[in-house]
């Protein structure tokens, strides 16, 4: 089955399901992307100027038979790099290392502790979204109050908001507001993250993939856990970007369209919201703020 599309208040369609490229090296991204595109069906890579790969997806991009405008692409600003005339010259240069004349969705990757900044930022985002160059723009781990202090500004809002959210966190506050406003809602970490401990400083290891709750789902349904979690979003109508450099884990990951889980298979999964984070929470960590 084709990978569903959600429509973005921006008009563009973005497939459901995607490819994130985090912590891979530009090699390995590259390898990654063009499996995943000829050999898996993906039509959606998530990456970002942070993660040091975008030459990575700008070369998979290149030798793919599949055409450029059929391959929806993500990737992010970063913080060191906010402000009006640094973000739009950090965009040209992720456009370059891309290979490519547009990026469909171009999101700012995490929100400063300062507002004047930040709204400069997406001053230069809304530009960009006029000029075509980007086919929408949003935003990334933002929460219900940085959403709010652009619905106050007028003019665009975010396509998208990019968060942190798994059944640990599955953030109900940011998905509220964000749906009283047409924004569309992204999860990265999709699966809990790593078995490792989490970056932040209040962070947890994931223990989903191996959550005895996960477990006795998908041995209901002969799936895997991250099989199961990945329908978890997909039904509680969340766009999604599992992570994996690995071919059997890019193709199973996308193999989630045989089968739907019941109500009290989402009921159970509902009693796994405890809050725990494998990564910072915006307003607690400044990350690669300029100075």
């Amino acid at each position: 089955m084709t990978t569903p599309d959600i429509t973005l208040n921006s008009g563009t369609t973005i497939p459901q399901l995607g490819l994130g490229v985090w912590q891979a090296t530009n090699d390995e991204t590259e390898h990654a992307v063009r499996f995943a595109i000829d050999e898996a069906g993906y039509r959606h890579i998530d990456t970002a100027a942070a993660y040091g790969n975008e030459e990575g997806v700008g070369r998979a991009l290149a030798g793919t038979s599949v055409p450029r405008e059929d391959i929806f692409v993500t990737t992010k600003l970063w913080n060191s790099d906010q402000g009006y005339e640094s973000a739009l010259k950090a965009f040209d240069t992720s456009l370059a290392k891309l290979g490519t004349d547009y990026i469909d969705l171009y999101l700012i990757h995490w929100p400063l502790q300062d507002n004047d900044r930040l709204l400069r930022t997406w001053d230069a985002l809304e530009k960009i979204a006029e000029s075509g160059r980007a086919k929408a723009v949003g935003v990334c781990n933002f929460e219900p109050h940085h959403l709010q202090l652009l619905v106050d500004r007028g003019g665009l809002l975010p396509a998208v908001d990019q968060v942190e959210l798994h059944p640990n966190l599955p953030q109900h506050a940011i998905r509220s507001a964000a749906a009283e406003h047409g924004i569309a809602v992204e999860s990265w970490s999709p699966l809990g993250g790593t078995s490792n401990a989490g970056w932040g400083p209040n962070s947890k290891p994931n223990t989903l993939l191996t959550d005895p709750v996960i477990d006795r789902i998908a041995d209901r349904h002969s799936k895997s856990a991250a099989q199961v979690l990945i329908r978890w979003h997909l039904q509680n109508g969340l766009i999604v970007i599992p992570k994996s450099v690995h071919d059997a884990r890019i193709a199973q990951n996308i193999d989630v369209f045989d089968f739907e889980l019941s109500d009290l298979d989402l009921s159970e999964i509902d009693t796994l919201d405890n809050g725990n984070r494998v990564g910072a929470h915006p307003d607690e960590m400044n990350i690669g703020a300029p100075s």
